[in-house]
């Protein structure tokens, strides 16, 4: 099956979870893409004692996962776009919900 996770958080244990279940569904032969819009585009760089929300998104990004991060929320935070993840368009999440048999929200 193919998950489209659509992330809009960057509260530590739900963007922590988001990533813990983008890597099951992987490890469970599932296909996986990442849409990070509004603060989620942070995600990459949290870290909390409990949560270690970039931990867990490099594991998924290590696993082969693919992240598309919002080009509008990326610049309104004065951010760049990383190797892991890039910048990517609401056209981009279109496509992603298109793709996916699924989509899925945190």
């Amino acid at each position: 099956m193919k998950f489209g996770i659509i992330l809009e958080t960057k509260e530590y244990e739900k963007a922590w979870n988001a990533f813990r279940f983008a890597s099951a569904s992987m490890k469970n032969g599932h296909e996986v893409k990442v849409f990070l819009m509004g603060e989620a585009v942070e995600c990459e760089n949290l870290s909390h004692e409990k949560y270690d929300v970039s931990g867990q998104f490099r594991t998924y990004i290590d696993a082969g996962g693919i992240v598309l991060a919002c080009g509008t929320c990326l610049k309104s935070r004065q951010m760049d776009s990383t190797e892991a993840c890039p910048i990517s368009t609401m056209n981009d999440c279109i496509k992603m919900v298109e793709w996916a048999d699924k989509v899925i929200t945190f």
